[in-house]
């Protein structure tokens, strides 16, 4: 049902905001990261004028990049051979001739790009809600009441605004799903909310509440692809985990001076996580969340010592500012959100997160030795010699592209071992070569000559458990500190990469770079190769001998994204009159033929977002088509496809999240329609004869 709401809204909101994200979002998501002044003032060099040195992707990294080899991938780490390749598969021109055998097995009709307050499926296909905010979690949970709202009742329910999702079976009609809630926005959970300085103390435990992620129990509808909430039973695996939860801290950085407060003289423990976006799981099967727009949380910022302040400012926290406009004011509830009063309370967030689904009593673990950033993904992969490899990106403008490998092997069946893989291995940060002359890179989106944006590019080490690779630098620093690390070596700065996923059929690496609009045509280069970059791009890169421990690699772009009639889109040299238009790309997957699934997040193009499929080989390379639309207001979260790909589930965030828009005046009534209220909910779509995802 489209939603009678008007669109036109008042103004309420109007901070400067990247691609097509609304005002509101911007401020309770990420507490208007692009109103502020970029963080990374670093004077690390742009590399589109710098040619390819000693290991070009035209010489043997090319020639080897996805040929017959078995690449080492996958959820769980399970091995799965890589596909014949001619040449097509590390991205090459056209898109068009070789290809490598590859069948893409996609045959659905696209979805018109929409304004609907619907969630609108491809034809053939059918959808329904799995869990909304406010469900019921840990049995004796209350049912949801919006106005009747409670921070008890809230950390046992299902928490707002869901993002990352991933499923471990429990046989083939019962498994558990982990979905991480990323941030609450009290203009749409509460009646008359105006701020967090004069707001009621228990909207704010609720929104400490509303945090974290969620473990829920699901079971399949008969035969069908169609999943629901377990409601009977003893469900003695489901768990919210929140912003007060007890966690500990691993790896090298566990007891630093760095991480102690007062409340934590040893710097081992540490309660909540907040801000979760991205993920991954293990081959151990744990969820690995990322902490991500952390920084918004926090106040008091200019009563820290001074030799902090050059950190804070680094990681995007005012130091002139005691309370920054729009603060949720957890600092009300908790005064350790007051940075003048616990000063090291912000380095205690920021990490990548272990939490075991299959064990509610067991405590989660920030894990160090994957450095801290604005995390977005964590996903993990195995080396040729078995040890596990995690890829994850830094979401900000002008951020990097990291990757951990650990020092010991994988062993199957052996978690006490494995348990520990995370603590100890080398933390690598992305620099990115452009094989094409500086004056063929001008911002305009222009192909080079060659007929293709490529290059070759290096994994930097930054550290390695206690050693340091960086000049002045101790390696708890270098941990702590990651984003000034990086800055120190020289890593490329990217257009805000965001989730990062390995193919299970080539083995190659891709990443979602949603956009950037402060690029400048003078720091376009061949990786970012757009100024006022509203639309963003996809990234391929191939490591030498396709092995995820390499340290050297090939890239290319095989889409970048926008409007087809747009002269600087790029969709692999697919005709683009036979493309759907695709805009900030955010949450990428894969099906078992490896098709590249993208969720969007903020379409500069007007329009709603939703989830897109592309071909990443043979002749339908680049031919993207959209499979579904979110409702009015909302982003396209998740992805994920399960392992009989009967089922695809997303994750819709901040429905009827517009400028205007409150409980009295909702911009959408989605999922229940009528006149209730918008809750961010996990959806799942099948097709209606019980065909694979994308048939």
């Amino acid at each position: 049902m489209a939603n009678p709401s008007p669109r036109r809204l008042l103004p309420l909101l109007s901070a400067p905001r990247t691609g097509g994200r609304d005002a509101m979002t911007c401020r309770f998501r990420c507490g208007d990261a692009c109103a502020h002044e970029v963080s990374n003032t670093s004077e690390n060099p742009y590399f589109g004028d710098i040619l390819s040195g000693t290991f070009s992707r035209r010489g043997a990294l090319r020639a080897g990049a996805l040929g017959t080899l078995v690449a080492t991938v996958g959820v769980a780490g399970a091995a799965v051979p890589a596909v014949a390749d001619s040449g097509r598969g590390s991205g090459s021109g056209n898109g068009h001739g070789n290809g490598y055998g590859h069948q893409s097995g996609l045959g659905f009709t696209s979805v018109a790009p929409n304004s609907e307050d619907a969630l609108t499926v491809a034809a053939g296909y059918v959808s329904s809600v799995v869990v909304r905010w406010g469900d019921p979690v840990v049995p004796g949970a209350p049912a949801f009441d919006f106005d009747r709202q409670t921070a008890a009742a809230q950390a046992k329910q299902f928490g707002y605004n869901c993002d990352f999702v991933t499923f471990f079976p429990l046989g083939r009609d019962r498994g558990l799903l982990w979905v991480n809630h990323e941030y609450t926005d009290e203009n749409l959970m509460f009646r008359g909310w105006t701020s967090g300085d004069t707001a009621p103390l228990e909207q704010i435990k609720i929104g400490l509440a509303a945090h974290g992620g969620s473990i829920v129990e699901v079971e399949r509808v008969g035969r069908t692809g169609q999943w629901k909430l377990v409601t009977k039973g003893s469900r003695r695996y489901n768990r919210r985990i929140t912003a007060q939860t007890r966690m500990a801290f691993s790896g090298p950085a566990a007891g630093s001076a760095l991480l102690r407060t007062a409340a934590d003289k040893r710097g081992t423990t540490v309660y909540g996580t907040l801000n979760n976006c991205a993920g991954g799981t293990t081959p151990w099967q744990t969820v690995l969340t990322g902490e991500e727009n952390w920084n918004q949380y926090f106040v008091g910022g200019n009563g820290v010592p001074e030799a902090q302040k050059t950190y804070l400012t680094r990681y995007g926290i005012s130091t002139t500012t005691a309370i920054p406009s729009g603060n949720r004011r957890f600092d009300r509830v908790e005064e350790r959100f007051d940075l003048a009063r616990h000063p090291q309370e912000i380095n205690r967030f920021g990490w990548i997160v272990e939490v075991d689904p299959f064990d509610p009593d067991s405590t989660p673990v920030k894990r160090t030795a994957l450095g801290r950033f604005a995390h977005e993904a964590a996903t993990t992969t195995l080396t040729k010699d078995g040890r596990v490899a995690v890829y994850m990106g830094d979401d900000g403008r002008f951020e990097y592209i990291y990757k951990f490998v650990s020092k010991d092997r994988y062993i199957p069946g052996y978690d006490r071992h494995n348990r520990d893989l995370l603590d100890e291995g080398t933390l690598y940060v992305a620099k990115f070569t452009g094989d094409s002359p500086a004056a063929e890179i001008d911002g305009s989106g222009t192909l080079p000559k060659d007929g293709a944006f490529d290059g070759s590019g290096t994994w930097i080490p930054l550290v390695s458990g206690t050693k340091s690779y960086v000049a002045g630098m101790t390696a708890e620093e270098v941990l702590v500190y990651t984003r000034v690390a990086a800055d120190a070596v020289g890593a490329t700065k990217m257009d805000r990469p965001e989730d990062i996923e390995r193919n299970p059929v080539n083995g190659a690496v891709y990443v979602a770079l949603t956009n950037n609009s402060n690029r400048t045509a003078a720091q376009a280069d061949e990786v970012n190769p757009r100024s006022a970059n509203m639309h963003g791009h996809i990234l391929e890169i191939v490591e030498r001998k396709n092995d995820a421990g390499a340290t050297s690699f090939g890239w290319s772009l095989p889409l970048v994204c926008g409007d087809p009639a747009d002269p600087s889109t790029y969709f692999a040299g697919y005709d683009k009159s036979k493309v759907s238009p695709i805009s900030c790309p955010d949450n990428v997957t894969f099906d078992a033929q490896g098709n590249l699934w993208i969720s969007t997040d903020g379409n500069a193009l007007k329009k709603n977002d939703g989830l897109f499929a592309m071909p990443v080989a043979g002749s339908e390379r680049g031919r993207v088509r959209q499979f579904l639309t979110v409702p009015f207001g909302a982003e396209t979260c998740g992805p994920l496809i399960t392992a009989d790909q009967l089922s695809v589930f997303v994750a819709v965030q901040h429905p009827g999240e517009i400028t205007g828009a409150t409980p009295d005046n909702p911009s959408s009534h989605w999922p229940d329609g009528g006149s209730s209220q918008p809750r961010p909910s996990v959806a799942v779509a099948w097709h209606k004869q019980g065909k694979k995802i994308g048939s």
